[in-house]
């Protein structure tokens, strides 16, 4: 199975934390994680790997997350269709957290969460 082209599949973890070295420097040794930056303009985007393969990655906190919001980890799902998944999300009581956006060269994604709070990402990868 090919976690980025198969609907449903977990497919990529991400932290936001005020200190993306310190986590580095946390789950790097913890769990044999490689770690490779990458520029993402305001800040560096931390790849992590297990061996060559890339399974999350680790970056700062945005400028505009609400006061007091704690360092997180939050996970995607691969959808086949972001704009229908996040419509249906919608019609079975669930709300948009974050819409719909284009990330260049990753794909198209959205921050949704279920009736009762719980906040999941969703995303339609680009064809590599």
């Amino acid at each position: 199975m090919d976690a980025f082209k198969t609907h449903g599949a977990f497919s990529w973890c991400e932290l936001m934390t005020p200190d993306p070295a310190a986590a580095v420097a946390f789950y790097g040794p913890l769990f044999g994680w490689k770690s490779d930056k990458m520029d993402m303009g305001p800040g560096q985007y931390h790849v992590q790997k297990v061996g060559d393969a890339a399974i999350g990655g680790v970056m700062s906190m945005p400028p505009d997350a609400p006061k007091g919001m704690p360092p997180m980890w939050g996970c995607y799902v691969t959808v086949d269709k972001v704009d229908d998944t996040v419509a249906q999300a919608v019609k079975l009581g669930g709300k948009v957290i974050m819409p719909i956006m284009q990330v260049p060269g990753v794909g198209r994604m959205a921050v949704i969460a279920d009736p009762q709070g719980a906040v999941i990402s969703v995303i339609t990868y680009e064809q590599r």
